[in-house]
């Protein structure tokens, strides 16, 4: 027993000896690995606020870029919109599609009306009822056939833009510039959008670059989608994002606009053919009773109470013309 008793209790020594000695030693490591954690905590969290301040630098930077590129587009805006709203003689013809100069319109009307001055001179009519003829078809009749060859060609390009937009987001999508989607569109997409695109290709070719070249599609083609169009080449080449996503979104918004352009169509063709029937009846009724009556619709003309008459009629006729169109006119 006396010599387990001195085994345990020099064990016991030892024990407190070592601990005595190694005690400081453990205590400093243990305040050195608790400053190594705290050093890494405070170095990763110094890392962590500085990508937070990083990223929030870059996003109000990216966000300024954004807002001073729409202060620029709203002022190029508010130039285009001034010129697009009343477009010059020229502007009209060469966004109709037509191969006339201005010299050749000019002439044709010119033409027209020296033609019609003649014809009413020789039907008796007086000068100034040749003047009225002559001005009135010489003048107004050219500006009716170029406004509606104008109509119909911006109607073929609103048809044809989604289509050519999609093109232009399955090409960035599979890794193609955007210079090569558009050359692209200007090779195999069906007119208008082929010839105004082939425009912007060249004005590229010629020194723009691509927001400059498609800003000039809204001078050729005034219409909100070209608008759009132009507003997201800008933004994006500016300040940067996923084209593919933001055009992608462009097609669904054109898209949804022509559903919706052609669902009101649909249901305005009514009040459309009401408004046509209305509006030709009373020269209907007035053609049947010439051709049966001549002596009783002959006072319309021959009296000075039926030119009153007839003027009358006639300012009443256009006014309700004009309110009728008015309310089946619908703008997009």
């Amino acid at each position: 027993m006396a010599v387990l008793l001195f085994i345990v209790l020099s064990a016991v020594a030892a024990g407190a000896v070592a601990y005595a000695v190694l005690q400081p030693r453990i205590a400093e490591e243990k305040k050195t690995a608790s400053r190594l954690r705290q050093m890494k905590g405070a170095s990763l969290d110094r890392s962590a606020r500085n990508q937070l301040r990083d990223r929030a630098q870059e996003q109000a930077r990216r966000r300024k870029t954004i807002q001073n590129s729409l202060k620029e587009i709203e002022v190029k805006q508010r130039e285009r919109s001034r010129h697009s709203l009343r477009p010059s003689l020229k502007m009209r013809l060469d966004q109709s599609g037509t191969n006339w100069t201005l010299k050749q319109f000019h002439m044709a009307s010119a033409g027209l009306f020296a033609f019609f001055f003649l014809v009413g001179l020789m039907m008796g009519q007086g000068l100034l009822l040749g003047l009225g003829l002559g001005i009135s078809v010489g003048f107004g009749l050219p500006r009716l056939v170029l406004a509606h060859l104008r109509k119909r060609r911006l109607k073929k390009f609103i048809a044809e833009f989604p289509n050519a937009v999609d093109l232009i987001v399955r090409g960035v999508k599979s890794g193609l510039p955007l210079n090569d989607t558009l050359k692209m569109i200007a090779g195999e997409t069906a007119e208008p959008v082929r010839s105004e695109f082939r425009k912007i290709v060249e004005s590229q070719q010629l020194g723009m670059t691509t927001p400059e070249a498609v800003d000039r599609l809204y001078q050729s083609v005034p219409l909100p989608e070209t608008n759009f169009f132009s507003i997201v080449i800008a933004i994006q080449a500016q300040a940067g994002g996923n084209l593919s996503e933001a055009l992608g979104n462009l097609s669904k918004v054109l898209r949804e606009r022509k559903k919706m352009r052609d669902k009101i169509q649909a249901m305005s063709m009514e009040a459309k053919t009401s408004a046509g029937i209305i509006g030709s009846l009373p020269f209907f009724v007035g053609g049947v009773m010439t051709m049966t009556s001549p002596d009783y619709v002959g006072l319309l003309v021959t009296t000075s109470t039926g030119h009153i008459i007839l003027a009358v009629a006639g300012a009443w006729m256009t006014t309700g013309i004009v309110v009728m169109k008015k309310m089946i006119a619908f703008d997009f």
